[in-house]
């Protein structure tokens, strides 16, 4: 055998070789299109790594893990980027827990969550708890449609906080002064956001790392309520490091996979530990989302830009998680 046909040999042999290693990943998006650069980003690493990654459509909460779980002992892998603990433990426990899905360490820290009005408002009547407005008079304020209930923004109903604000409605007593408004959150947050340009007092339910916090500001333009007294079906507490109780905790987002992960592709579970993303970066990103940078060329490019100003970082993530194989 000539030299040129060794050469070919050798070329050939190692690119079976690269292909045997690379995995075949799905990343599992959800419906929440601010998610997608978080996503995105992780999708990056992992082709730096060298596998294959397919993204799929926009799903509910519910179907991403159950997608995930049925796929425990597959040999691809599948991914969810945006798992909020403790807020959808209860998720991974309905779709089979820690024998099915993987949950890694922190992603994405300090994300807070909770029920918010418009700083005039509660300022001129002094209201502190969303258990205030269980006086009729109160919660009139907030009244949009004009059956004299107050007007709550909410969580889509498949969401994990849905299942929060209807355990706090129940267990403070406010089902008879509040209408919980579910549905599209997209749409109804644009509502409210439009009702307070023109002037109405405004009460809606919001988190973090989120756009809404950069168009309404805690602290200028709205502010936080708080909770009487612990009530939440996911914790003993929700008692921040300041004291303050919003009757959420503090999340923490991760990344989830199927089970097999850990064991068949080691290097892919040491990333999913390794990477971090500051609550900060995220909502800068969601904010430019908001201003018209939406499009799926625009993220990508924040994701790039991204990637760009943290290169020491991914290439140290990257090289930890080649040496984990």
């Amino acid at each position: 055998m000539n030299l040129k046909k060794l050469l070919i040999g050798a070329v050939a042999s190692t690119v079976v070789a690269s292909s045997l290693f690379a995995a075949k990943v799905t990343a599992v998006k959800t419906t929440i299109a601010e998610e997608g650069f978080q996503l995105q980003i992780v999708v990056e690493l992992l082709k730096k790594l060298g596998h294959e990654v397919e993204i799929t459509n926009g799903v509910g909460y519910d179907v991403a893990f159950q997608t995930i779980a049925s796929n425990a002992q597959n040999d691809e892998v599948y991914f969810m980027a945006a798992h909020w603990d403790p807020l959808q433990n209860i998720m991974i426990k309905g779709a089979g827990g820690a024998k099915k899905i993987a949950k890694f360490s922190p992603f994405i820290s300090n994300c807070a969550q909770g029920y918010l009005i418009d700083k005039k408002t509660a300022d001129k009547y002094n209201i502190k708890y969303i258990n205030d407005l269980k006086d009729p008079k109160i919660a009139k304020l907030f009244d949009i449609d004009g059956n004299g209930k107050a007007d709550l923004t909410g969580c889509d109903a498949g969401w994990g906080c849905s299942k929060v604000i209807d355990y706090h409605l129940d267990k403070y007593k406010l089902k008879d002064t509040i209408d919980y408004n579910k549905g599209s959150y997209s749409a109804l947050i644009a509502d409210t956001i439009a009702n307070y340009k023109t002037g109405k007092p405004i009460l809606y339910y919001t988190w973090t790392p989120y756009w809404i916090s950069g168009k309404l500001v805690p602290g200028k333009d709205v502010v936080f309520l708080q909770v009487t007294h612990h009530a939440n079906p996911n914790s003993k507490s929700t008692k921040l490091s300041n004291g303050a109780d919003y009757g959420f905790n503090a999340n923490t987002q991760h990344i989830v996979a199927n089970s097999s992960v850990t064991t068949k592709h080691k290097d892919i579970a040491k990333l999913f530990d390794i990477v971090k993303l500051s609550v900060n970066d995220v909502s800068g990103q969601n904010l430019l989302m908001s201003n018209g940078q939406k499009k799926e060329k625009d993220v990508r490019r924040h994701v790039q830009s991204w990637l760009k100003a943290n290169k020491t970082k991914v290439n140290a993530w990257i090289k930890e998680a080649k040496a984990s194989k």
